[in-house]
């Protein structure tokens, strides 16, 4: 996985950010998925992070694309946090 990847659902605007967890070990892969919703102008609405091994992480992007997600540019700054 790239550096982080963003997917959102077109039809709602809610947005994924996936992102390696940079303390995680090497042989164990772990992934922060943040979720939220961008306002323009604003800071976006956080909602939730999921910490997930890369495969869980790898599967739930798949599960998206399958479910009508789109990857798309960052959509907040990475600053804001959870």
């Amino acid at each position: 996985m790239r550096c982080q990847a963003w997917i959102h659902n077109p039809q709602t605007a809610h947005t994924k950010r996936f992102h390696r967890d940079e303390k995680s070990i090497p042989q164990d892969p772990h992934i922060f998925v943040d979720s939220g919703r961008p306002f323009p102008g604003q800071p976006p609405l956080l909602t939730t992070r999921l910490h997930l091994k890369a495969h869980a992480a790898e599967l739930l992007w798949q599960s998206l694309l399958q479910g009508g997600w789109r990857p798309c540019d960052p959509q907040w700054d990475a600053e804001a946090d959870i």
